[in-house]
């Protein structure tokens, strides 16, 4: 593509342009679940991923066989990992030309790996994206862009006394929620509503530097993605979030999915959300910043009020969602105007336009995904796991393996769902893992944001697929050492989605 000869005027030359790209252009991650079905938009797209949930049969995925490496801690980790792995620099050189790199999860060294290999980073630098991701940066940017964050106040706390002269000057009680600067909600916020409570958290706020400390609401959590273009920032959908369900994650507080549907909020609520959103992206390129990124915005059920909730500068567990859309399919998924600006070619789009048919509740159909996380405390080694596909809910209950296919459309009624496969037989799950992701049509959640029957039978039709054994019984093995050491210290698997 000649990239500086042409200058894109309308969403069917953008569309043609993907349809027609010669360039190479890489998912680098865990798995393929944050940008399914990006492929079939975007010609030369292939995912490289540590993980393939779909034992070989995904027709632009690669994963390398496992060679000798550290004990992975991050997404960072897989990524530096994959980016150095033989197999997969011959398969960069065979498939030819020079890399375009896209993640979810990247760092200084992440960036130094791609210069090595010739590759390009279509991201903003991980510098700049640390700096944006702190969630005491996020209420200041938020402030500057005009979208309040729920009544509160940053300061370093050493103990309860100086916690509670911070929330009393602030007028916020002593109902609290305490965020520190990076990490998972369900990791790094803390309920605190008496000393008791500190203390029981005390290493993780303490030493933390600026904590930013809340007055406790009633709240809805919902999250809105958006791509900061030069063209003005385009807004996605505003979906409801699953939060804490213990039967999904055993973080309170932890995401564990995202609805999508039309009457899900006041058109009060979707206007401001998406106004908020807009203004926030456009402070964001003033900061430096451009391309793709969600915010958590929290609504107050007692009142109505909109407040911001974090920023993630990157695409999210969310994005399958949004790139999924019925608007999507119209136009194009959100992404991918992420890579149109980061492509170098020139466009012109009515962004205003844009948004508005976005906005429309017409362009907008019924999914939920839930995330299913291993609840337990017990440690075992899977013998048995269900495999990525098609599954059927059948009338008694019982969920069932119908047929295999790597496409969430292909969910024909409420009866079936879209099973994303994370964790395999001979896996070690633990509290925290990730099991999979259960895409359904229709919601997830009732009227008052609680789960429905039909989400627990699913929920607990997926989990009775997997099978494990205690240590203890698994063959040929060194029981727990084989287990990261953060696990067998007890503390939190990070996130790989």
């Amino acid at each position: 593509m000649a990239d500086a000869a042409k200058r894109l005027r309308n969403m069917s030359e953008i569309r043609r342009y993907f349809h027609r790209n010669d360039k190479p252009i890489y998912f680098v991650s865990a798995t393929n679940f944050n940008l399914l079905g990006m492929d079939e938009w975007c010609r030369n797209f292939k995912y490289l991923c540590y993980l393939d949930c779909f034992d070989g049969r995904h027709p632009n995925v690669f994963s390398p066989p496992e060679a000798p490496h550290a004990e992975f801690t991050s997404i960072e980790d897989i990524n530096n990992y994959l980016l150095q792995h033989k197999a997969v620099l011959d398969w960069f050189a065979k498939r030819g030309g020079a890399p375009r790199l896209v993640f979810l999860m990247f760092d200084e060294k992440t960036e130094a790996l791609a210069k090595e290999i010739g590759a390009e980073v279509w991201f903003p630098p991980a510098a700049l994206r640390q700096r944006v991701d702190n969630k005491i940066e996020t209420v200041r940017i938020g402030n500057k862009a005009g979208v309040p964050s729920v009544p509160n106040v940053l300061g370093e706390v050493d103990g309860w006394a100086t916690l509670t002269k911070l929330a009393d000057g602030a007028g916020l009680g002593r109902d609290l929620v305490l965020q520190s600067a990076f990490g998972d909600s369900g990791h790094t916020t803390f309920f605190i509503k008496s000393e008791a409570d500190f203390e029981r958290h005390r290493a993780e706020i303490v030493g933390q530097g600026e904590i930013k400390i809340m007055k406790r609401i009633r709240c809805l959590g919902s999250a809105i993605e958006a791509c900061a273009t030069k063209q003005g920032t385009i807004v996605g959908p505003l979906m409801t979030e699953l939060i804490g369900f213990p039967e999904l994650t055993p973080y309170r507080g932890g995401w564990c999915g995202n609805e999508i549907f039309d009457s899900a909020f006041s058109d009060e609520i979707r206007q401001k959300a998406r106004a908020y959103t807009f203004a926030f992206g456009e402070q964001l390129k003033k900061e430096g910043y451009r391309g793709y990124f969600e915010l958590d915005l929290l609504i107050d059920r007692d009142n109505g009020d909109l407040w911001l909730g974090e920023l993630n500068p990157r695409i999210t567990g969310a994005s399958s969602m949004t790139n999924h859309a019925a608007f999507a399919h119209a136009d194009a998924p959100l992404f991918l105007f992420h890579l149109l600006e980061f492509s170098g070619v020139e466009f012109d789009l009515d962004i205003e336009e844009l948004n508005a048919r976005w906005a429309d509740p017409e362009n907008i159909d019924s999914w939920s995904q839930m995330v299913i996380k291993h609840t337990d405390t017990t440690v075992d080694q899977l013998v048995a796991a269900p495999e990525s596909g098609i599954w059927r809910l059948l009338p008694d209950g019982r969920v069932v393996y119908d047929r295999f296919d790597y496409h969430r459309r292909a969910v024909e009624s409420e009866a079936e769902a879209f099973f994303l496969r994370i964790m395999k037989a001979g896996d070690w799950r633990y509290e925290g893992a990730d099991l999979g992701i259960l895409v359904t049509r229709g919601r997830s959640m009732d009227a008052n944001y609680e789960l429905t029957p039909r989400a627990r039978q699913w929920i607990a039709g997926i989990k009775a697929q997997f099978q494990g054994r205690p240590p203890l019984q698994a063959q040929a093995s060194p029981a727990l050492d084989q287990l990261p050491s953060a696990l067998a210290a007890g503390e939190p698997a990070f996130k790989i989605l």
